[in-house]
């Protein structure tokens, strides 16, 4: 029983992220690094800024561009004490607004008259104390010729000043914190990111259990037919079906992923998000009632097409050169594997100890299922209904 207990905490934490869309806090910084001063565009999405200091006043579910307009005091108040280029006090020059496929982003234009010998060292803290998922993601440009360097901004803790002290273009105070140096990051960034991101993607996780689900039972009856499912004897009758449905899923996320990624193929996240929440619906449901004539593996590749253009928006927002591109769809590709696998192995082999128990089929399978088409459906309604931030 504890098990069980075990596996329907774990649902009862998908059930409370439901209303969580399915694109990751993300920022984006462009640093160009020029021989008499420093250039920064700084991208910050509006959603997660009405998270922070609420945007919409009216508290409609919609951010207008007055609301906009009239927080952008408030905007920079926040931002700016949050970001520091060390050695390089920062100015406010600028701000605008963006829509991108993934809703507006607020835009900050900041320079500084400093030269720099070295690269540059960044202190991050945006959102930290509201979405710890949250990162920034850097890409720094040089004058001389030099090729971009790509920094994943994990926001630290930093000493701030209360808002109302701050002016809006004061560079900041100099915190008793870890300087995030250039010299000292992290390398295989992206590798960490795509683990990051398949694991708190609760869409992805969501339709890999839908798959999973099952995976330790036989199914009697075809399509248009009631489901009856029976416990497998072994476990390798198990793991070989799921080794061909998880390869048909990497293979066909990975195809667009790299398409939609290079930038040869684009679609708007309008479409792309409620077709992710579809897919769970669809394979949920097709573990109460089959209603897919071909194999799940044909289903897995098919519904993985979709996801893989749910994966691409991190790196085709960088505008990489040819050879880093490649490099980074590569480490986020296998950090992706890497995150699935780990999902994979611990649910399988937790239902493979609990396949036998009477209440299986009734609470695990079709109870999961009866749940992840509640939250797919939840997602589809707010992904359809919600489609821009900003009217015009």
């Amino acid at each position: 029983m504890m098990v069980i207990r075990v596996l329907f905490l774990a649902v009862a934490l998908l059930v409370s992220t439901a209303a969580q869309a399915h694109k990751a806090s993300d920022a984006y910084l462009q640093l160009e690094v020029g021989e008499h001063r420093l250039a920064l565009r700084w991208d910050i999405a509006l959603r997660d800024l009405d998270a922070a200091i609420t945007l919409d006043a009216d508290d409609d579910g919609r951010i207008t561009w007055g609301e906009v307009r009239t927080a952008w005091p408030r905007i920079e108040a926040y931002a700016l004490p949050r970001l520091q280029v060390v050695g390089c006090p920062l100015h406010l020059v600028g701000h605008g607004l963006e829509r991108r496929g993934d809703g507006a982003y607020a835009v900050l234009q900041l320079e500084s008259a400093c030269v720099l010998k070295t690269l540059p060292a960044l202190r991050y803290s945006l959102l930290r104390d509201v979405d710890p998922t949250h990162r920034g993601i850097a890409k720094l440009q040089f004058a001389d010729g030099r090729p971009p360097v790509l920094r994943l901004l994990e926001p630290m803790e930093l000493e701030l000043p209360s808002p109302s002290s701050l002016p809006a273009a004061a560079p900041l105070p100099d915190p008793q914190a870890a300087v995030a140096a250039p010299a000292a990051a992290s390398r295989f960034e992206f590798l960490r990111d795509g683990v990051r991101h398949i694991l708190t993607g609760y869409d992805h996780v969501l339709f890999l259990l839908c798959l999973l689900l099952p995976s330790v039972m036989r199914r009697t009856g075809g399509p248009g037919q009631a489901t009856h499912w029976e416990p497998v004897e072994h476990l390798s009758q198990a793991v070989l079906p799921v080794i061909g449905i998880v390869s048909a899923f990497t293979i066909a996320h990975s195809i667009t992923l790299g398409v939609a990624a290079a930038q040869w193929i684009a679609l708007p996240a309008a479409f792309i998000e409620p077709a992710i929440a579809a897919t769970i619906v669809l394979a949920a449901l097709d573990n109460l009632w089959p209603i897919f004539p071909v194999r799940r593996v044909a289903v897995a590749f098919c519904f993985g097409l979709i996801h893989g253009f749910g994966f691409a928006g991190v790196l085709a927002e960088l505008n990489l050169p040819s050879v880093r591109f490649a490099l980074a769809l590569l480490e986020f590709n296998v950090g992706l594997e890497l995150g699935q696998l780990a999902i994979v192995v611990v649910t399988v082999t937790l239902l493979f100890l609990l396949r036998h128990r009477a209440r299986y089929r009734a609470l695990v399978v079709r109870g999961g299922s009866l749940a992840a088409i509640a939250i797919g459906a939840l997602w589809w309604v707010e992904r359809t209904a919600n489609i821009a931030w900003l009217p015009v």
